[in-house]
C-alpha cells in the first residue's frame, strides 16, 4: 500500500478550486463551512483515498459534492419548517440573505429552471464540469461513476439547459434588406 497523500499538501494544493466550487453552490457562509467539512472528511478517510483509481483533487470533490448534498437536504428540511411557522416567525429569518436569494434568482431565472429541471445526478456533473472545472475523468472518479456515464450525463444537462435557455422570448431576426436599408 503507498503512503496516504499528505492533507495539508492537499489543502494548499486544492482548496482554493473547491471554495470556489462551494461558494458558487451554496454560497459564501457555507461554503466555508462545508470547505472545513470537507477536509476534515479527508484526514478521517485518508487511508480509504486509493491513488490508482485517480487524483486526490477528484477524490476532494466527490467528499465536496455528498456534503453539498446533505446541505441542501439540510436547507429543505428547515425551510420546510420555517414555512410551517407562523407569518411572525417567519419574518425573523435573516432579510439580508432573503434579499440577496431573491437578486441572484431574479437574474439568473432561466438558467436556475433548467438547473432545478434536470436529474440530481447529470445537474452535479454539469456543475462539476462548468464551476469546478473538472476533466471527464476527474468527475467519473469523484463520483465513482463510468467515463461514458459522464459523457451522457453532461450530454443531457447541456441539451436541457440549451432548451431552457432558448431564444423563444427573443425578439425575431431582422431579415438581411432590413438592415442593410
Amino acid at each position: 500500500m503507498s503512503t496516504p497523500p499528505d492533507v495539508g499538501e492537499l489543502f494548499d494544493d486544492h482548496a482554493r478550486d473547491l471554495y470556489r466550487y462551494l461558494a458558487r453552490r451554496v454560497g459564501p457562509s457555507a461554503a466555508e463551512d462545508l470547505l472545513g467539512r470537507t477536509f476534515l472528511t479527508a484526514v478521517e478517510q485518508i487511508e480509504r483515498f486509493d491513488p490508482a483509481r485517480g487524483h486526490p483533487r477528484a477524490w476532494l470533490f466527490g467528499i465536496a459534492a455528498r456534503l453539498i448534498q446533505r446541505h441542501h437536504r439540510d436547507e429543505a428540511r428547515q425551510l420546510a419548517a420555517y414555512a410551517r411557522l407562523p407569518l411572525t416567525a417567519a419574518t425573523d429569518l435573516d432579510t439580508v440573505t432573503i434579499a440577496a436569494r431573491a437578486d441572484a434568482a431574479a437574474q439568473r431565472g432561466r438558467l436556475i429552471e433548467a438547473l432545478r429541471a434536470m436529474a440530481d445526478d447529470d445537474r452535479e456533473v454539469l456543475l462539476f464540469y462548468a464551476w469546478a472545472d473538472l476533466s471527464y475523468a476527474e468527475i467519473a472518479q469523484a463520483l465513482d461513476i463510468p467515463l461514458g456515464t459522464v459523457r451522457s450525463r453532461l450530454h443531457r444537462a447541456r441539451r436541457q439547459v440549451r432548451a431552457h435557455l432558448s431564444p423563444v422570448d427573443l425578439p425575431p431576426e431582422r431579415p438581411s434588406h432590413e438592415l442593410l436599408g
